[in-house]
């Protein structure tokens, strides 16, 4: 196995002083008046921001969602840490003086980005749910001493923390960890827990990925399981925390995203450039808080990333009927006396439709009348979850199904 990630980590240290001293500069032109020499500024300061941001970053950006509206009424918000673990921790949005409302678990996916790529999903279900999330903790800052985290560990926290939650709540299950999701769902139902949800939502999931592969799942299959480990695993750097703990780094997860859109992103930053230099502020801040979310980067630890590869994406076992949590099988049939919610996007090129609408097959022991399957028109991956088109129809039918099913 080689070193590239320490590598890695030991040139952005060297060029870390360039960066700051980009930066520096950079607050020093904001100082300068207004109309004194505005063109040579303006490129100035497009090329110190585009160098100043030459780097990732592997801290969780902050939610901030500080309020919500409820009903016609503002609220305020207050995060709280209900429970946690050394790989993550059950995040409460805590409503000030709201009405009871019911209470979810959204499952945030383990897949090179913090929780926070949901801000928005979580501010629109705040509207009408008493919200949780899955604030997931990078690998690279949690020792080795604490041991590994595999796919059986990831759907045992989702079985625990729907246990803080109480009797019957809600769960939705954003992409990747859908089937860990139904995994845990069916798990509950087995063995008749008290906190088995409600209902259960599942939103571009992978499902069943042999149904229209996409070029994802073509990846993930092109390559006996041995070489992922072999090529893409790789230990925390020796400046860290989880020094040597084997993981799948982050930037390598998302160079992989940006490849699969190149000119997109480079076209982004060309543009961010000339926002910059012209002074339109409004423009240039948009393209950068996007940035800021997408190359804030997690580690996966090797485990889990090997353990979905191998048995979601080449071996299918969940579909099959042969998927095992802690050496016993996942029996999809037990789902029951809860709802069920499938939802897809027309345009997902990472999650095709018909893999999420798997899950409906699988659950033969949930009630017809408690089934909802949903093809969102016009939209890819993301906008599924996030965007107008999430707010303004996807997001009332999901309101509508939990608040039946509560």
């Amino acid at each position: 196995m080689s070193m590239y990630y320490q590598a890695f980590q030991n040139h952005m240290d060297l060029t870390a002083p360039f960066r700051a001293g980009a930066s520096s500069a950079l607050r020093f032109l904001h100082l300068v008046p207004q109309g004194l020499s505005d063109q040579v500024v303006g490129r100035l300061s497009a090329a110190l921001e585009l160098i100043s941001r030459s780097t990732l970053t592997y801290h969780r950006p902050a939610y901030g969602i500080d309020s919500v509206m409820v009903g016609n009424r503002e609220v305020g918000i207050t995060e709280e840490i209900a429970y946690a673990t050394p790989f993550g921790s059950l995040l409460h949005f805590k409503k000030d003086g709201a009405p009871e409302q019911p209470r979810m678990l959204l499952v945030a996916p383990m897949s090179g980005h913090f929780a926070t790529l949901l801000r928005g999903t979580v501010k629109t279900l705040l509207q009408d749910h008493d919200v949780y999330i899955t604030d997931w903790h990078n690998p690279r800052d949690i020792p080795r001493s604490e041991g590994r985290f595999g796919l059986d560990d990831y759907t045992e926290h989702l079985i625990d923390f729907l246990g803080q939650l109480g009797p019957r709540p809600h769960m939705v299950a954003i992409c990747q960890p859908s089937v860990s999701a139904l995994a845990a769902a069916a798990i509950m139902c087995e063995g008749n827990h008290p906190s088995r949800p409600a209902t259960l939502t599942l939103m571009a999931g992978p499902i069943d990925t042999r149904i229209l592969p996409t070029r994802v799942n073509e990846f993930a299959k092109s390559r006996p399981i041995d070489w992922f480990e072999s090529n893409l695993i790789n230990y925390v750097p020796m400046q860290c925390r989880g020094a040597l703990r084997k993981v799948y780094p982050g930037f390598v997860q998302l160079t992989a995203f940006v490849s699969m859109n190149l000119e997109r992103h480079i076209k982004q930053h060309m543009d961010l450039a000339n926002h910059i230099a012209k002074g339109e502020k409004e423009k240039a801040a948009s393209i950068k808080t996007f940035y800021d979310e997408y190359f804030a980067v997690m580690d996966l630890p090797a485990e889990f990333y090997i353990e979905t590869v191998r048995d979601v994406f080449q071996e299918h076992l969940l579909p099959q009927g042969k998927l095992m949590h802690r050496g016993r099988p996942v029996n999809t049939k037990a789902v029951s006396r809860m709802g069920l919610m499938t939802v897809e996007g027309e345009k997902d090129d990472i999650c095709s439709i018909g893999q999420t609408l798997a899950a409906q097959d699988l659950c033969t022991g949930v009630r017809a009348y408690r089934r909802v399957h949903h093809m969102q028109a016009g939209v890819g991956h993301y906008g599924v979850f996030s965007g107008k088109r999430w707010n303004n129809e996807i997001y009332p039918l999901l309101r509508d199904f939990v608040h039946v099913n509560s």
